[in-house]
């Protein structure tokens, strides 16, 4: 018997469509499908609705309240990178409460990106059915690959948060028999192999080489080099333990035919890395630097590092055509939450200059940030969990005061206060831009400085009952506006140039830990950020040796330079180190001290972390409709 499924994002909504300012307008049924194609206006609007299904990560606190087409997700909060004050879906993570049932993000973001696929698809079958006389060959041939490239990003998008999903290759109607309907999950390797055929295919049949050659105005639109970057996005996650065969939890994980979802060993590892490496070399030969190079930003004719960073970071709209770091990135956003969430409190003062200061930075992220002389502040910690090692070569210490003010070489850019506590003195150029620490000056100075306090008693502390507040005594800067923190005029950054470098940098430690390339694109990066590359010669830090020490140099460094950017969290469950970073509390300073008690490093909270927690659960409402769709281990 034919009838209409309800599989929520499969198959009930073949026929929604995703611009809702547009298509809710028009009837939902098989002729306005026809009406949509017959125009280049039609046919525009219909591409821009697959377009909203690109995560919009600027908003991770609110995750219930998004739009369906929004897909954030509450990646830095979820991970040990920071902490929202309370009543934030990330708990549910932290907490290893998250269930099958949970009905915002764990639904939507498997609901709101097969809407994406389905539409994605919906517009590959109909663009040439748009006239020549209103829509040009050409554009046709470059939009319907702009789709495809879509539909395969959302695909990832859905295998790194869920593991493998069944792929939709049939071409389901309204009318489609339910028992063809029982769909299957596709196994690791096809997934990953379907996303990175379909980005070559895209890249092939008419994606611009780069945006920039669309004249019309191309901001925003997929190109080959996005799709490049996505291609060696999958490989990598492909190659790592978590989807390698090296992961034993998920070694009998099967279908209801018998079939195994994951590799059965890790023997192939070793070629899917060269995968990672011959795709990237792609990459950089190809498209650096004609299109892409790290942000470069002199001072008085010398590299200022904090600008530099600050530009490559910030993500001003008005200045797209200017950047040349950003890959991929969101332009309809949440701006507006993620730079409320980043601005402090700062009680007394005006509005341009008082947000929530929910989004604390942690102890470890903060700890993690070198010293201006490129070493470690901070080795480890002692068995109580919370006691730093201090690395003594680096000149970090942790009691008294910075007696002057202390600014950034060669620049009036003011990096500590005097009486900032000397944990914060002589850190790297990337700390002053990524965090607010109690006593900094704010971004925002057009009605005199403000120096934000997160002790008790302090402007941005929480006395009074206060729920703006920052529970680990930081705030995140990065991305906050310098200006008034409502500026619009951003875009939200889904994906940057040294994320490519760490991809391939990973791969050469895995692949071959004695390539030069390792260090080459390792030190670029370190020589924007403004500290000391590694090597041989003055100025020079010795460049570690052996795969486990070279691959822990590549980790600390994404760890700072990729912070905040939602990309720890499936690096950790990816490398499988989860368990040794997730499962442990985290600490910040004592909010509820003032003064010299306020720098004691305090429990913040608990976290805990259970095999099950490497995936979200599928939705429970679809394995209740499909069958043969199974349940994530755990859950």
């Amino acid at each position: 018997m034919k009838r209409i499924i309800i599989l929520l994002g499969i198959v009930s909504l073949l026929f929604t469509v995703s611009c809702k300012k547009y298509f809710d307008q028009v009837p939902q049924d098989r002729l306005s499908l026809a009406e949509i194609f017959n125009t280049r206006d039609g046919v525009q609007k219909h591409l821009a609705g697959v377009y909203t299904y690109i995560p919009d990560e600027f908003n991770q606190r609110q995750l219930q309240e998004q739009a369906i087409f929004r897909t954030p997700g509450p990646w830095t909060a979820a991970g040990d990178e920071t902490e929202y004050p309370s009543g934030n879906k990330a708990q549910l993570i932290n907490n290893n409460t998250l269930t099958a049932t949970e009905d915002t993000f764990v639904k939507n973001r498997w609901k709101s990106w097969y809407i994406g696929i389905r539409e994605a698809t919906v517009f590959m079958d109909n663009v040439y059915k748009c006239p020549t006389s209103q829509l040009s060959v050409e554009n046709q041939n470059q939009w319907r690959a702009e789709a495809r490239a879509l539909r395969a990003i959302y695909y990832f998008y859905l295998v790194r948060a869920y593991g493998p999903v069944p792929l939709i290759k049939g071409n389901f109607t309204q009318d489609t028999p339910s028992a063809e309907l029982q769909l299957p999950r596709n196994t690791v390797d096809e997934c990953f192999n379907f996303i990175v055929s379909e980005l070559k295919a895209a890249q092939q049949e008419g994606l611009l080489v780069h945006v920039s050659q669309d004249r019309s105005g191309g901001a925003g639109r997929i190109d080959q080099s996005i799709a490049q970057a996505f291609i060696i996005e999958a490989l990598t996650f492909r190659a790592s333990w978590l989807f390698n065969g090296s992961n034993a939890y998920y070694s009998n994980m099967a279908n209801p035919d018998g079939t195994k979802l994951f590799p059965q060993n890790a023997s192939q590892a070793t070629a899917k890395w060269l995968d990672v490496i011959n795709e990237s070399k792609q990459f950089l030969n190809t498209y650096v630097p004609t299109y892409y190079k790290l942000e470069r930003v002199l001072t008085n004719g010398v590299l200022d590092p904090y600008k530099s960073y600050r530009t490559a970071t910030r993500g001003s709209y008005s200045e797209m055509t200017g950047y040349t770091e950003m890959i991929f990135y969101r332009i309809d956003n949440s701006a507006a939450t993620m730079q409320y969430d980043r601005t402090p409190n700062h009680k007394g003062a005006g509005g341009d200059y008082r947000g929530g200061g929910f989004l604390g930075a942690t102890q470890e992220q903060v700890d993690a940030y070198f010293m201006d002389n490129g070493l470690p502040p901070v080795l480890g910690y002692q068995a109580d969990g919370k006691s730093p090692i201090i690395n003594g070569a680096s000149g970090y210490v942790e009691s008294g005061t910075i007696a002057t003010d202390y600014k950034g070489s060669g620049t009036d850019q003011l990096y500590a206060p005097a009486g900032s506590s000397n944990m914060y003195y002589k850190r790297e150029p990337r700390f002053y831009a990524d965090v607010t620490f109690n006593n900094q000056k704010w971004l925002y100075n057009k009605d005199g400085n403000i120096y934000t306090s997160m002790e008790y008693s302090g402007n941005a502390g929480k006395l009074n009952g206060v729920n703006d507040y920052s529970k680990t005594g930081y705030v995140v800067r990065k991305c906050a506006p310098e200006g008034p923190w409502g500026t619009g005029d951003r875009v939200c950054i889904l994906l940057r140039l040294p994320q490519v470098y760490f991809n391939y940098v990973e791969a050469l430690c895995q692949y071959d830990p004695t390539n030069p390339d390792i260090w080459k694109y390792v030190n670029e990066i370190r020589e924007r950020a403004g500290i000391p590359q590694y090597g041989s010669g003055s100025g020079r830090i010795p460049a570690p040796t052996g795969k486990e020490n070279i691959m822990k140099a590549i980790m600390a460094e994404k760890r700072v330079e990729m912070s905040f950017e939602n990309t720890r969290y499936f690096d950790l469950r990816r490398w499988g180190m989860a368990n040794e970073y997730l499962n442990k509390p985290i600490y910040g300073m004592n909010v509820e001290a003032d003064g010299n008690a306020f720098y004691n490093r305090t429990k913040v909270a608990n976290r805990t972390f259970a095999p099950r927690q490497y995936f979200f659960p599928i939705p429970q409402k679809e394995i209740d409709v499909d069958k043969n769709l199974v349940q994530n281990n755990g859950y």
